[in-house]
């Protein structure tokens, strides 16, 4: 990561779009998307706020870039996704992008309101939709499939860093939850609790996963 301390004095700030993007994530894991604001971006960077401007006209363009930055080599790096049959190496996409995702605090909410044309993104959507395509589904189907899966995995993971991050102060998501449950009469949802308020999230992303390919196992037969 690169570092956000400022630049020495007398010596002018090297301003550049790669180095403004990690440090806006460095921001981004210390303290949250909330507290990312321009200026503080600036005041990490040693600038004037309208500094940044120049590569990035608006935030948005800052978040889209940096959804962007943290699918960088997702698409070759992921060896696991070049075996097995086509379930699996769509598995294997799906964990990949969700890591990348919690590699960074509030990762999934940067990446949900973006929407990235670029060459990391575009790379690992290639693929995926490439597996979909070499296991005979037709264009319209692998590209639906697509959004199937990239909707499955950034929608479990924003709700996961919501569960395991709350405002400051606010107990967690899974303790509102028992009880809100326990305070009423619903035995079907007392029944589960144990799951419903289970912080291991890894077994809920493998559930929905395994559901999406296997309804396109089914679809595809």
């Amino acid at each position: 990561m690169s570092s956000t301390s400022t630049p020495a004095r007398g010596r002018p700030a090297r301003l550049d779009p790669v180095r403004t993007v990690e440090t806006a994530l460095d921001l981004l894991d210390q303290s949250g998307l909330e507290a990312l604001t321009m200026r503080r971006l600036a005041d990490a960077m040693g600038v004037q706020a309208g500094a940044l401007y120049r590569y990035f006209a608006t935030k948005q363009d800052l978040l889209t870039a940096m959804a962007e930055r943290m699918l960088a080599g997702l698409a070759e790096s992921d060896g696991e996704a070049t075996d097995g049959d086509w379930c699996e190496q769509l598995a294997a996409l799906a964990h990949a992008m969700r890591a990348a995702l919690l590699a960074h605090r509030d990762g999934a909410r940067v990446f949900a309101g973006t929407h990235s044309t670029g060459a990391n993104t575009l790379r690992f959507a290639d693929r995926l939709v490439g597996v979909l395509r070499d296991a005979g589904f037709t264009d319209e189907e692998a590209a639906r499939a697509l959004f199937a899966v990239v909707n499955l995995t950034v929608g479990h993971t924003l709700e996961e860093q919501a569960a395991r991050q709350p405002e400051s102060g606010a107990p967690a998501a899974p303790e509102v939850l028992r009880a809100a449950v326990t305070a009423g009469s619903y035995p079907h949802l007392s029944a589960t609790l144990p799951t419903l308020t289970s912080t291991d999230f890894t077994p809920h992303f493998e559930f929905g996963l395994g559901l999406v390919t296997e309804g396109l196992r089914v679809r595809r037969g």
